[in-house]
């Protein structure tokens, strides 16, 4: 079912791997073009842990990116898109009535008290304005909230009231108010240039309680094209204006063969492929293994996954009939970690473990880059660790990035896809490497 992947390609991708400055200077001017999708998604929680949009800009990544994908948006039990401050529900707060102070904010003004979009939602309007060919997209759905996709998608007039609340929420953006001077009819206008939908898993797969059925499959199509279609209606009134849609996709083999995919491709721009959560934390005995690695490793002991990896998860995409041009290939920006590891013969890789790291079993890019231990990158299999004796963690290192990058190229992919921007460092590490990969 899998093609070997070509000696003469993995031989291309390690010739590129030469030296290279660890950062890149911002782009702000819009002057050189971006080859290639370049997306990220910012989660709505991060504020709270003190990142923000201008980071992202001061940083240099909103330079190197040509989609940011805001995550997430919810789906109400009657069946639309709804913002609300609930724990678990919604957080409007975040999204566009927190106010931000001139030190936070993008352009460095400060919110006023009565002006009536705030937030995250403000500070992607600004970050577009500083950059402006980045276009913003609102995620729907996620692991959490995919529990009513299901039944938005299992009829036309389920998908067209669906379809026709989140447009109206997020692209035209009347934001509710939810008694608070924020929000009002229109005040979101412009802020999202597109849908992308996180349904996570159809036909089954995600989270116990989320709604299921056999046709899923089927139905994921037809909602889709529901999108595809009012969006499209929505650009015949803006000229020049065509809407993004698009849909971040399983790893898993068993959930992509439920897709209709050659179908799907009709109406979508491109697809982000899930390409991590190989291994991790619901395997804390070991063996320790990577987590997205790129090729093949015959020393794989992972049994029924055996050889599992990103180029695996591509090339089972496109044999279904995903255009090479509308798959991009997805990167993660943080790692996992296991503790009580051996060394074995390959410093820590695939070796069992006492369990997961007392530090945490998950920890982004920016924390594991300063912990004790040795790195080892893999070009050959396209994977990195850490390992200090007895800590190994499995993440995707600057230069391991860059080789995904070169291989989307080499592929002829539509580009590269990261979860999430504040997993990287200050300095936009891992972005910048991506858009050197992508630029060689």
């Amino acid at each position: 079912m899998f093609r070997r992947t070509s000696t003469l390609l993995a031989t291309a991708l390690l010739a590129s791997l030469v030296a290279v400055p660890a950062t890149a200077h911002a782009d702000d001017d819009g002057s050189r073009r971006l080859t290639g999708q370049r997306v990220a998604y910012f989660t709505q929680w991060s504020v709270y842990s003190g990142f923000s949009a201008k980071k992202v800009q001061d940083s240099g990544q909103a330079a190197k990116l040509t989609v940011l994908n805001y995550a997430f948006g919810n789906i109400s039990p009657e069946g639309t898109c709804f913002e609300a401050n609930q724990a678990g529900e919604g957080d409007a707060w975040a999204d566009y009535q927190r106010p931000i102070g001139a030190a936070d904010s993008v352009d460095g003004v400060a919110d006023t008290w009565d002006q009536p979009l705030k937030g995250s939602f403000n500070q992607l309007r600004k970050l577009k304005a500083k950059n402006p060919r980045l276009k913003t997209v609102i995620s729907i759905g996620g692991w959490s909230w995919s529990k009513y996709f299901s039944d938005v998608a299992a009829t036309d007039e389920a998908r067209k009231k669906f379809v026709s609340s989140c447009i109206d929420l997020y692209i035209k953006g009347n934001l509710p108010q939810l008694g608070s001077l924020e929000g009002g009819p229109g005040t979101g206008a412009g802020v999202f240039d597109g849908i992308d939908l996180d349904w996570e898993h159809p036909g089954g797969g995600g989270l116990p309680d989320n709604a299921v059925r056999p046709e899923d499959g089927r139905n994921y199509t037809l909602l889709m094209a529901e999108f595809r279609r009012q969006l499209d209606a929505l650009s015949g009134k803006k000229r020049g204006q065509r809407y993004l849609l698009t849909a971040a996709v399983a790893a898993n083999t068993t959930i992509v063969d439920r897709l209709e995919l050659p179908k799907i491709a009709r109406h979508v721009d491109f697809l982000n492929l899930m390409a991590y959560d190989l291994h991790g934390a619901w395997e804390p005995q070991g063996p320790t293994n990577h987590q997205a690695n790129l090729y093949t490793d015959k020393a794989d002991p992972s049994g029924i996954n055996n050889g599992y990896s990103a180029d695996r998860i591509v090339r089972h995409y496109l044999d279904r009939g995903l255009p090479a041009h509308k798959t991009v290939l997805g990167v993660p920006s943080w790692g996992y970690g296991w503790t009580g590891v051996p060394a074995g013969p390959r410093n820590g890789l695939y070796q069992p473990a006492t369990g997961m790291s007392p530090r945490g079993s998950q920890l982004p890019y920016k924390a594991i880059k300063d912990l004790p231990g040795t790195v080892h990158n893999d070009f050959r299999h396209g994977g990195s660790w850490k390992y200090d004796g007895t800590e190994f963690w499995t993440f995707d290192t600057p230069e391991v990035a860059a080789q995904k990058a070169r291989y989307t190229r080499h592929k002829g992919l539509g580009g590269v896809m990261v979860w999430s921007l504040d997993g990287d460092d200050e300095q936009g590490s891992l972005i910048a490497a991506l858009d050197r990969g992508l630029r060689r």
